[in-house]
């Protein structure tokens, strides 16, 4: 295996992203940040590198630990990374926040009624 593959390849086979066109969009939204750094879906990773990855649900800080350019099970996808401590901790924190204070139009689906808009309303002040 080569000692650097392509940042939207290795999300993919790391299974962060469901397909490899998601993950190059989200590189080049700037939600995959690359040792701090916005990068382009080509950039090269290695092993040791840090990224800060938000696909819209969960956000996550892991270390690369080894590359791989094929999508295998969970476990294989695991193990091509190690999530970092603060990850974690701030992950926890963002998850408890979500429990205690849901936003108001959380349970809405689709349009909102009159009554939905007029709650929602109410809870902005």
């Amino acid at each position: 295996m080569d000692e650097s593959i392509r940042i939207d390849k290795w999300l993919w086979a790391a299974r962060f992203f469901k397909t490899r066109s998601l993950a190059t969009d989200a590189v080049e939204r700037g939600r995959v940040r690359l040792n701090g750094d916005r990068c382009k879906p080509a950039r090269s990773i290695r092993c040791g590198d840090l990224l800060d990855i938000d696909n819209g649900s969960t956000e996550w800080q892991v270390r690369v630990i080894a590359l791989s350019d094929q999508r295998g099970p969970a476990p294989v996808a695991q193990a091509l990374y190690a999530e970092t401590e603060d990850g974690v901790r701030q992950r926890e924190q963002r998850a408890e926040q979500r429990k205690v204070f849901s936003e108001p139009g959380e349970a809405i689906r689709g349009r909102p009624t009159k009554r939905d808009r007029r709650m929602i309303e109410r809870s902005r002040g």
